[in-house]
């Protein structure tokens, strides 16, 4: 399935549905979505990419290996759950700043950090297994 139509269209359906998953992430502490489902939605983006393009765009656009984006997203949720423990709460015990910037209150919480690193977990681990399975088939 490897048409013109295909790997034009890929690019662009690619980056609407990365984008698409940063917004399942977001959403995802009021709603129904976050982290998980936002990175299995981003990795598929990069199945498509990939299927359509081949494993070396891929890696390109990625700039880094995928099982760097994972441990990235392990050190992310690993540091929102120690933040509590500084602030003499439980671990994983969800912490909220209310900044303001630009006059604007904008609250965040270590709870979306941690939906951020499991975000990248699965983005890289998904990605990477997809990426592996799509070599092999072109050995």
């Amino acid at each position: 399935m490897n048409t013109v139509i295909f790997r034009t269209a890929a690019p662009y359906i690619a980056a609407l549905m990365v984008i698409f998953s940063i917004f399942v992430l977001l959403r995802g502490h009021n709603e129904p979505g976050g982290g998980f489902i936002g990175g299995l939605m981003g990795a598929s983006s990069f199945a498509i990419y990939g299927i359509a393009c081949g494993v070396a765009p891929v890696r390109r656009a990625l700039h880094f290996h995928p099982m760097t984006w994972s441990a990235i997203g392990l050190l992310l949720s690993a540091l929102s759950g120690v933040m509590s423990v500084f602030f003499g709460v439980p671990f994983l015990t969800g912490l909220w700043a209310p900044p303001e910037i630009f006059g604007i209150e904008v609250v965040l919480s270590s709870i979306l950090l941690f939906d951020i690193g499991v975000y990248l977990v699965v983005l890289g681990s998904v990605t990477s297994i997809a990426l592996a399975l799509e070599e092999r088939e072109d050995d």
